[in-house]
């Protein structure tokens, strides 16, 4: 019965997250979690049962957005299937909320598969995103799960030279300054939590990147090591890897596949097994 009750509970997280907007609740985790942090334990527990919960878990309520999205331009109702700022709220339409209720659950479902079940030596949550992100795209993208080919029929998978040098330096900085508090706090999303909510930029629509990968990944080689100087090598692997999947699977398509994602798990798992 607790577990069905779980599972409710996830279906309206995902809804939620499909109302307000598949980047407005991921800003949320980094909000909620912040305050957590300072809050303190609680009964609510803001960090684990809130900001990582059913309520604004990004394997929850970032999913059920991005897949509700996917949904209602494929139905013709938004123009971007690939449009995460966007509330669907704006399309009054019941059963687009619906769709992010039912990815909502099953997000929860597929974590649960990943963590419990299988205990998979990596970040779940972050797999779980990534493979909802391709269940959606399978379901109501029309561009497979690469894509299109763009007019010349070329595609980019790495970045230019000093696209790549931006990317360095980017995972550089971010993997630096998150791997120190790491290391010097324990906290190994406290660098994870800043970048969601920087993002609240990236909605009002300015050129903020995302660097969520970068914090995360730096910071937990950084623990598994015992070194900042790791912790920052992983954040530019991140910076790059983050890069590539989103060349690969976001490039001339209908849907969002997250490739913050995609880097936190594939990395994750080099860190968990190696480190």
């Amino acid at each position: 019965m607790e577990f069905i009750i779980l599972i409710a509970s996830a279906f309206g997280g995902g809804l939620f997250g499909a109302l307000i907007g598949a980047l407005p609740a991921f800003i949320m985790v980094g909000i909620i979690g912040l305050a957590g942090m300072t809050a303190g334990a609680g009964a609510a527990d803001l960090v684990g049962n809130v900001a990582f919960g059913s309520f604004f878990g990004p394997h929850i309520a970032f999913a059920g957005g991005v897949a509700a999205t996917a949904y209602a331009h494929n139905k013709n109702k938004i123009e971007s299937g690939g449009n995460i700022l966007l509330p669907m709220a704006k399309l009054n339409d019941p059963m687009t909320l619906i769709v992010g209720g039912m990815f909502g659950s099953l997000g929860f479902v597929i974590n649960h598969i990943y963590g419990s079940i299988l205990a998979m030596p990596t970040d779940t949550i972050a797999m779980t995103v990534f493979t909802s992100g391709m269940i959606a795209r399978i379901l109501f993208g029309k561009t497979g799960l690469f894509g299109e080919k763009c007019a010349d029929g070329s595609r980019a998978f790495v970045p230019t030279k000093e696209s790549g040098i931006f990317l360095i330096t980017m995972g550089l900085g971010a993997g630096l300054i998150s791997a120190y508090y790491a290391v010097t706090t324990g906290l190994v999303v406290l660098g994870f939590l800043v970048s969601a909510t920087t993002l609240i930029f990236t909605q009002m629509g300015h050129p903020v990147p995302g660097t969520h990968h970068i914090t995360l990944i730096s910071a937990s080689a950084a623990l598994a090591s015992g070194s900042i100087l790791i912790g920052a090598t992983f954040g530019v692997l991140s910076a790059l890897l983050g890069d590539f999947i989103g060349n690969a699977f976001n490039s001339f398509c209908d849907s969002h596949i997250d490739p913050p994602a995609g880097a936190i798990f594939l990395l994750s798992f080099v860190i968990i097994i190696f480190l």
